[in-house]
């Protein structure tokens, strides 16, 4: 039986209690940011990129800083959960979809520099400041010309790509906290590693990004990007949904010659596979569901595990519910 279901089978025996608390948290949302804003069971393969998820309850678009922390004020009071989706480029929702309010900063996507100093908002894609980077004659970031995530989701797990990463360039940040409170931080207190941060341990909700780059040559800076580019288009399957590099890159090996060395490549569950063109990420080919691509992505794990007794860690995220 789908949400939409239960709810109604519900009310038959709760009068209308069910459909008056969603019409509640609903106002409520748009009180704070506007109707446009606030959607109501919500599909989330449409804010994905793999083209997988069900349902939110609540997706909310904020447009200013003070709508997200009035959002997370307002989660806290009711006790809803809460949960940031993103730009959906590095993420996989569950077939079941995600209870309560989902947040969407697609709409902050303003970029600024001035001087050698950029300011982007979360929801800007990191692809689109390093071409601003580029227009300004601006050097370090380089490496993100080819990644599809948001600058949100660039900090959250200090992404990175071709030997550069978000913290070479990384200089503060402003985030809101679990209790909606507004804080400015350096980037030396996120603690950025490989693919890590301290942001998800947090709770952090990151608004925007201050890089520190240098004056650089446009033409060679171009360059830089325009091989890098290439590099991504004819090596990465972008002709089909997915999450990206599915795993992290173990200790002394490459997670995609692993899974091609352990005869995977191709492989397939339901419309899920394994990508013919870089073993390292798995397509959704064919309308595949969540539960069908996450069950690669295990049967992946366990046949390089048995075959060469590494573990490949995730480096996509994976949340909401099974149906």
């Amino acid at each position: 039986m789908n949400r939409d279901a239960i709810i109604e089978e519900c009310n038959k025996f709760k009068g209308m209690i069910v459909v008056v608390n969603y019409h509640h948290m609903k106002e409520k949302l748009i009180n704070i940011t506007s109707k446009k804003n606030v959607m109501v069971n919500e599909h989330l393969r449409n804010h994905t990129y793999t083209h997988l998820g069900g349902k939110a309850d609540f997706l909310v678009t904020p447009e200013t800083y003070e709508q997200v922390q009035e959002i997370v004020k307002l989660a806290n009071r009711e006790a809803i959960d809460f949960t940031l989706l993103g730009n959906g480029s590095n993420l996989i929702v569950k077939d079941g979809g995600i209870r309560g309010i989902v947040m969407n900063l697609q709409k902050l996507t303003s970029i600024k520099t001035d001087g050698t100093i950029m300011v982007a908002q979360s929801g800007a894609r990191i692809i689109d400041v390093s071409r601003e980077a580029l227009g300004k004659h601006l050097a370090g970031l380089e490496f993100a010309c080819g990644i599809p995530g948001s600058v949100g989701g660039a900090l959250f797990m200090n992404a990175g790509a071709y030997g550069g990463e978000v913290k070479d360039v990384l200089e503060s940040t402003i985030v809101v906290d679990r209790e909606g409170n507004l804080l400015n931080l350096n980037a030396d207190e996120l603690d950025l590693e490989y693919r890590k941060s301290n942001i998800p341990d947090n709770g952090y909700i990151v608004l925007e990004a201050t890089f520190s780059l240098k004056e650089g040559k446009y033409d060679a800076i171009k360059a830089t990007m325009d091989d890098l580019t290439y590099k991504r288009e004819s090596k990465q399957p972008l002709e089909y949904p997915s999450c990206g590099s599915v795993f992290k890159r173990p200790p002394g090996y490459f997670a995609g010659k692993l899974i091609q060395d352990s005869e995977l490549q191709g492989e397939q569950i339901g419309g899920a596979q394994v990508s013919l063109k870089h073993a390292g990420f798995i397509v959704n080919r064919s309308d595949a569901s969540a539960k069908e691509y996450i069950d690669l992505i295990h049967h992946v794990q366990d046949t390089v595990k048995t075959k060469f007794g590494v573990n490949l860690e995730r480096e996509v995220k994976i949340i909401g519910e099974d149906l």
